[in-house]
């Protein structure tokens, strides 16, 4: 750990309100906490910060699995709120090779059908990683593109 507080001197838990709140051993409170990843998409168990509601950092994790189990799911939950992006899985299909287009994909999250804007909504951030934002500004993630199925593959490098 580096800067914040030790892992073994906070817990986490939610209010009546859905806020997260952290408790130091010291008995302090902080209400209204967030939890952020330093790197969400190359390395989301690792280097996470627990920062008050003013953006102050109350807790550095170095590695998530050195937390205790009831505050590692504490945090894991805490990190879904704050962070939406579900993975496509497989793209169905699109109605049109031409942007704006809609596509209809498969998520981790379930089916859906979105509408990209233009080729520059898809972004490289590696090799293999693509970021894909639809018209409402929600972003889709592609982890491991040559893992995709060869009908995802075939109708992606249509826009790429």
């Amino acid at each position: 750990m580096s800067g914040g507080r030790s892992m073994s001197g906070f817990t986490l838990s939610q209010d009546p309100f859905g806020k997260w709140v952290l408790t130091q051993d010291d008995g302090t409170q902080h209400v209204g906490v967030v939890a952020v990843r330093a790197f969400p998409i190359h390395a989301p168990n690792q280097n996470i910060s627990i920062l008050s509601s003013e953006g102050k950092e109350l807790v550095w994790i170095d590695q998530l699995s050195d937390v205790p189990e009831r505050e590692r799911q504490h945090i894991e939950q805490a990190l879904q709120v704050r962070e939406f992006m579900p993975e496509i899985l497989r793209l169905d299909g699109v109605n049109s090779f031409s942007t704006p287009s809609v596509w209809r994909v498969q998520t981790s999250r379930g089916n859906t059908e979105f509408v990209l804007k233009g080729e520059e909504d898809i972004r490289r951030l590696s090799v293999n990683t693509l970021v894909v934002a639809d018209a409402h500004g929600v972003q889709y993630l592609i982890r491991h593109l040559p893992s995709l199925d060869r009908h995802t593959r075939k109708l992606l490098d249509r826009f790429l």
